[in-house]
């Protein structure tokens, strides 16, 4: 036994370091890698890893940890701030699908409460695929993205009143009494309020006793005992929610919720995260291996109509509902796109409704396969949405976009492109000493807000070579780039190389990466943003710590000039070997580590009073 199980873990480890990197390089993520990788692996291709419920069984323990995490991290500030949109844009998205698939469902001919029961249960999405997926392209934090997170909380939150409603929505009596546990000798009217009443006392129990154990727990200072009391609460709830009826993945995220707000939230996100991704990734295996192509192959005209179908009317109502709620074409598309498909919720849901008696086999089965067809194919829908769909409403954008602004500034000695948090700072000191600057923003709304602060800027783009003359860089001395979004840096930068190269640039770098980029077309005046802080950040450590100020600025200025002169030497080998780049570095590592440590006993032997003498540690 113990050897088929590591033999299964080695398949499923094995299937997901070899198939994933090869999905990120095609630039369709990491979720359909994983999918495809089970597909592979699963009983219905090379079958490595045992039958469809032993995958499923699997697959519970991802969802049952992903549940759990996705309730810690629902605070009540969250939900407050979100108010509008998730009960707003989530419950009409949840209302509206149902309907309109529960129509569908009754015009093909399916009884009343199995239309509702379908509806409801094919209006969820898949949180972790959509969340995950979003967040690799970085578009989670858009106006898009916004609505997408806060339409799979309100589906989150919904499931419990869902799982509630299904046993009212039953039509025959089946064989769900025996498997019901508690629940099995009471009324069908008492099996809801049982259930509610069981997740009641879990809010209740856990926020009252919760605070004590886990303080308790905390004096050992031992860390395995709160992540295993942590596992213990997780499993306790979810074994609770099992003897009511419900699912063991319910109980797992009524848990998390109960932790939402308690003190020990963040320390338990630091227990848990290392598993997190890879619990994830095991639960997208599991759902890929768990795909039943024999049934698929047998029915293949009806599962792709079926699939194709409700990617089509979720789409649909999710683009109306976006447009209605006055999200931008670009931001409803993908808000569309990333949203049409089923979830894993929907597999938890359609087990409960057999288990009940509302759905028959004849109903679950082809609806289990489109559901996990759907989910496989949302990577694809987003990369159709970012590569096909986007650049359309880009070059609408760009043709509907304010003019720019005619610039009557012509004979300043500095041109500045970027007025946001880094570029304001830039120019406020060269005006404040008498330097004429004419600053160029592309963002309209953050030209208008700093014009009410007296701060002039001039809304357009820097890479446009009309402009850059109107704003007079035929007699400029010097030109900053201060914009944070890297290729159009370099794009700018290699203009005004190109076409002004009288000019002296001075440019700002987001990363060590963008750095060695403008290194590499000449730019020896480069700051990188989060650099220069970071040092002052040192410094104000090392004081607090008890050195002296002279010494903490000192081992800054040399820690500054030797991670400079480094990045130079190891320009070289940036884009060759990453075995000799990763090689050099340590090496530059270790040695300024070695300058430090031999600057400091030079000062501890030097009788230097130092400028900081009698000045309080605190006011360097």
């Amino acid at each position: 036994m113990s050897g088929q199980f590591f033999f299964q873990a080695f398949v499923y480890l094995l299937a997901a370091v070899i198939s994933v990197p090869i999905a990120k390089r095609l630039g369709l993520g990491s979720v359909l890698g994983y999918l495809v990788a089970g597909a592979i692996i699963g009983p219905s291709a090379l079958d490595l890893v045992g039958e469809h419920d032993e995958v499923m069984h699997f697959a519970e323990f991802g969802v049952v940890m992903m549940l759990f995490i996705i309730g810690l991290e629902l605070r009540p500030s969250l939900l407050w701030r979100l108010r509008g949109p998730i009960l707003g844009l989530g419950g009409a998205q949840v209302l509206a699908t149902a309907l309109v698939i529960a129509g569908v469902a009754l015009w093909v001919g399916r009884m009343g409460s199995e239309a509702v029961a379908i509806g409801l249960i094919l209006a969820m999405s898949s949180t972790a695929i959509v969340l995950q997926s979003l967040a690799e392209r970085g578009v989670l934090k858009t106006s898009g993205g916004q609505a997408c997170f806060s339409v799979l909380l309100f589906q989150d939150i919904a499931v419990i009143p869902l799982i509630a409603l299904l046993p009212f929505l039953a039509h025959r009596a089946t064989g769900a009494a025996a498997s019901a546990g508690a629940l099995a000798a009471l009324p069908k009217w008492a099996s809801p309020l049982v259930t509610l009443g069981a997740v009641a006392s879990v809010v209740v129990a856990g926020r009252l006793a919760l605070p004590f154990i886990f303080r308790y727990l905390a004096k050992t200072k031992l860390r395995e005992v709160g992540t295993a009391a942590a596992l213990l609460l997780v499993v306790g709830t979810a074994l609770l929610m099992s003897l009511v009826g419900l699912s063991a993945a319910l109980g797992a995220f009524v848990a998390g919720v109960v932790l939402a707000d308690s003190e020990y939230r963040h320390q338990l996100e630091a227990d848990l995260e290392p598993f997190k991704g890879l619990l994830l990734g095991l639960f997208f295996i599991a759902i890929g291996a768990g795909i039943d192509f024999p049934f698929i192959v047998a029915h293949p005209g009806r599962i792709a109509a079926l699939t194709v179908g409700l990617i089509v009317v979720k789409m649909l109502v999710l683009l109306v509902l976006a447009r209605l709620f006055r999200h931008e074409w670009s931001a409803s598309w993908l808000f569309a796109f990333a949203l049409a498909q089923g979830g894993e919720f929907c597999f938890v849901l359609l087990s409960l409704a057999a288990r009940q008696g509302v759905l028959d086999p004849a109903v679950t089965t082809p609806l289990t396969a489109v559901i996990a067809l759907s989910m496989a194919l949302t990577p694809l829908l987003l990369v159709i949405n970012e590569k096909l769909v986007q650049p359309i409403f880009a070059r609408c954008g760009r043709k509907k976009e304010r003019e720019a602004d005619e610039i009557d500034e012509h004979d300043n000695a500095v041109i500045l492109a970027g007025f946001g948090r880094f570029g304001h700072i830039v120019g406020r000191l060269l005006r404040a000493n008498g330097f004429g600057v004419t600053v160029l923003d592309n963002d309209p709304d953050q030209v208008e807000l700093l014009g009410r602060f007296g701060l002039k800027a001039f809304y357009g783009d820097a890479s446009r070579r009309d402009l850059l003359i109107a704003a007079g860089a035929g007699r400029a001395k010097l030109f900053l780039c201060a914009i944070d979004n890297e290729e159009k840096a370099i794009e700018i930068v290699e203009l005004v190389q190109r076409e002004f190269p009288h000019l002296k640039i001075i440019a700002r770098a987001e990363s060590r990466q963008h750095a060695y980029e403008l290194m590499k077309r000449g730019i020896d005046h480069l700051h990188r943003v989060t650099f220069a802080s970071a040092l002052d950040f040192s410094i104000d450590a090392l004081r607090t710590l008890g050195v002296r100020a002279h010494q903490a600025h000192r081992a800054a200025r040399i820690f500054k000039g030797y991670d400079e002169a480094a990045m130079r030497d190891m320009l070289k080998y940036w884009e060759g070997d990453d075995k000799d780049y990763t090689s050099i570095a340590r090496q530059h590592i270790e040695n300024l580590e070695n300058v430090l440590r031999d600057d400091k006993r030079r000062f501890v032997r030097s009788s230097d009073d130092g400028w900081d003498l009698g000045v309080p540690k605190n006011d360097a």
